[in-house]
């Protein structure tokens, strides 16, 4: 039987961004969002101002600050736009924050309660990798749109939906040497349990490579890959990512999708870029995969991947980096039955991001 874990979804992620309105926009029109709250000036807010985003069960706050001083803006100026925080569910903040602390975890908001006339919302958290936040979000007794403070925006109807479902899984980069002890946080702080390990062996081309752990609750909700660099001839992605990030943090998010083929027609209309896949890894996909009931030129067409485990398949595709920064991007996800992580497609897709390196001059 699975152990029982205090955390129960990933709740939000929190965009650290410099201009919260137009990347709200951005991500509006570009990827099918719904703004559906605001605070900021206008509610009385005078140190930040936040939009709420959502689509399917996804859920995102763009935040950029109001003052030169404030936390956010120092961070966006270290790191560009990024993920700020992974903010988890869970039924008792407190409990949850003091059993944490408890066991190592290194505290960064105390237990704090905000109300307003629709409840109570309860929150804390504790330090991840970098400077990424773990935030402890109990809305058992919240019945508002978001959070007290934030008042409900009308969604647009000009914006339609990509067909964005979930986040799958959210990856993160660390220095080398530094993937293990995270894992090791996970396990003994977090309680979550080692998904799979994949080496360089697995993920490599004849110039970089990288290292990369899953690990995930109990229950399998909340998946969070830990990517470190591996030992090569030149720079990977990954010593690529931490020098324009500054440091660890959230290096994709992948999102997931019931239908690829629409979604990722939708999201290049709407101007998204993905990283580009040759005609050549198309020849043998029958042969290597298997069969699936999406066509194999209408995957060609789009870029889409595809790879197969003991459970099924999935179809990928991953963007470009959605800041000038080499840092954060998005993977779009349909999984049919497969549970992994679309490790026959591990060479490609590193080969297609050392082709923009190249092209940056990064590698």
């Amino acid at each position: 039987m699975k152990s029982q874990s205090p955390f129960l979804k990933i709740d939000y992620l929190e965009f650290y961004v410099g201009n919260a309105k137009q990347a709200a926009v951005f991500y509006q029109q570009q990827f099918g969002f719904a703004i559906t709250a605001f605070r900021g000036l206008e509610t009385g807010e005078q140190k930040t101002a936040s939009y709420v985003l959502r689509q399917g069960e996804i859920c995102f706050v763009l935040s950029s600050a109001l003052c030169p001083d404030h936390p956010v803006g120092q961070a966006v100026a270290r790191h560009g736009d990024g993920v700020g925080a992974i903010a988890l569910s869970v039924a008792d903040a407190q409990q949850t924050y003091r059993r944490l602390v408890e066991r190592g975890a290194v505290g960064v908001i105390p237990p704090t309660t905000v109300a307003d006339s629709l409840g109570q919302l309860r929150f804390a958290a504790i330090r991840g990798y970098g400077e990424t936040l773990l935030k402890l979000v109990d809305r058992g007794a919240y019945r508002g749109v978001f959070a007290p403070g934030f008042v409900a925006q009308t969604p647009s109807d000009s914006a339609p939906t990509a067909g964005l479902v979930s986040i799958d899984h959210v990856v993160g980069n660390v220095a080398r040497g530094e993937m293990d002890r995270w894992v090791k946080f996970f396990i003994d702080v977090m309680g979550f349990e080692l998904l799979v390990h994949f080496d360089d062996s697995a993920i490599s081309t004849p110039f970089s490579a990288l290292m990369s752990k899953v690990v995930q609750t109990p229950d399998g909700a909340i998946k969070l890959p830990i990517n470190e660099p591996a030992l090569a001839q030149r720079r990977s992605q990954i010593e690529e990512y931490l020098e324009f990030y500054d440091g660890p943090g959230v290096q994709h998010i992948a999102l997931s999708t019931r239908d690829i083929i629409a979604t990722v027609k939708q999201l290049q209309a709407a101007g998204v870029a993905f990283l580009p896949t040759p005609p050549t890894y198309y020849e043998t996909l029958a042969e290597r995969v298997g069969p699936i009931a999406e066509p194999i030129e209408q995957l060609a067409e789009l870029g889409i991947l595809a790879d197969r485990d003991g459970s099924g398949y999935l179809l990928q595709i991953f963007t470009q980096p959605v800041q000038d920064r080499p840092t954060l991007f998005f993977e779009i996800i349909q999984r049919c039955g497969a549970t992994g992580f679309g490790e026959g497609n591990f060479k490609a897709l590193f080969e297609a991001i050392e082709r923009e390196q190249a092209r940056r001059g990064n590698l």
